[in-house]
């Protein structure tokens, strides 16, 4: 069993993680010709392994995404289909190779053989560490190619954070994710980044408008609203700056104060004061990438439970109290220390 899937329940149909990964030396590498090949790349992969996009975001020189993982399906994908999968991966030159064999297979009814060699494409499927994995191998043959290097291309395997998949914990984690560029200084209003799943959205793309539409479906725990909606209820969600001195409209249609200046969260927060979620995800705050498991005090104390034995006696339970958030939101990390980012 991967490491990736040690922290979520068996019962549990979905899995769902918040990924960030840098580019070695913390090198600026992502120009705008790197983040398109990137994020059509980010596409395949997810197409080819059978997980969920939910939002992304590609900064200059590290990404962060946020998946859904299901269980595989009881029916597992035929010859066929694995071989229409290779065919729209971008880079994958054997395709004729794999065809070849499984046909050698089927001449001398092999059966065995035959189920073994589909098996390892199913391994790379319906799994986080898999799907990474794929991903920036891709991507690091695609730009060491381009740019004539050779050698690694990331600084670590990746990091991930298991996160609830129902309510607030999902939908905080996705305006984290979001809010990656406003953060940067490089646009005012997320929507107006290209290579975000928000961005994506808000320029009309159906795969990343169905991404946030299962985070809405999470901030309404289970109710599932229309694609339409759905953006409506996210920009609500995820946008509350407009001008310092200017209101905005909540998600339950009340006027809110226009956002606070970011020295004036960080004062708030390091006075021990709480602020409302909105506020806090516009912070570079480490529980989002360094929290291990993110949601509910039910749902981290689970995941403790579950896997209690990796971890030390006196521990006697798991959830952690993120600081500084009006939110009941927490954390398997107490990040006593560097909270921000």
């Amino acid at each position: 069993m991967r490491q990736a899937r040690l922290l979520i329940s068996e019962d549990s149909p979905l899995g769902h993680y918040h990924c960030i990964s840098r580019v070695v030396d913390r090198r600026f590498i992502f120009d705008t010709a790197e983040k398109e090949h990137f994020a059509r790349l980010l596409r395949e992969v997810e197409a080819f392994c059978e997980v969920k996009i939910l939002t992304y975001c590609l900064m200059s020189n590290h990404f962060h995404i946020l998946v859904e993982v299901p269980k595989p399906p009881e029916v597992l994908p035929d010859a066929e289909l694995i071989l229409k999968k290779l065919e729209r991966l971008s880079g994958h030159q054997n395709v004729g190779a794999v065809r070849q064999r499984f046909e050698l297979y089927r001449a001398a009814k092999d059966a065995k053989a035959e189920a073994d060699y589909l098996a390892t494409f199913h391994e790379r499927m319906w799994d986080l560490s898999a799907f990474m994995k794929l991903l920036k191998q891709r991507f690091t043959q695609w730009y060491n190619g381009r740019m004539g290097r050779k050698g690694t291309l990331w600084e670590e395997r990746f990091k991930s954070v298991l996160v609830e998949g129902l309510g607030r914990g999902l939908s905080a984690m996705a305006a984290y994710i979001d809010l990656n560029p406003v953060r940067a200084g490089l646009v005012k209003d997320p929507k107006d980044y290209r290579w975000s799943g928000y961005g994506e959205a808000m320029a009309g793309k159906k795969i990343a408008r169905l991404g946030l539409q299962r985070v809405v479906q999470a901030l309404l725990r289970g109710q599932q609203e229309t694609l339409t909606r759905s953006m409506e209820l996210y920009r609500m969600h995820v946008y509350r700056e407009g001008t310092e001195e200017g209101e905005s409209v909540g998600i339950d249609g009340q006027t809110e104060r226009g956002a606070l200046k970011r020295e004036d969260v960080l004062a708030v927060i390091e006075a021990k004061g709480r602020l409302p979620l909105s506020e806090y995800v516009r912070c570079r705050v480490r529980y989002f990438c360094d929290g291990a498991v993110f949601g509910s005090c039910e749902f981290v104390n689970e995941v403790f439970e579950a896997n209690r034995k990796r971890f030390g006696v006196k521990r006697k339970s798991g959830a952690r109290r993120m600081r500084g958030v009006e939110e009941s939101l927490y954390s398997l990390r107490d990040l006593k220390v560097g909270v921000f980012g």
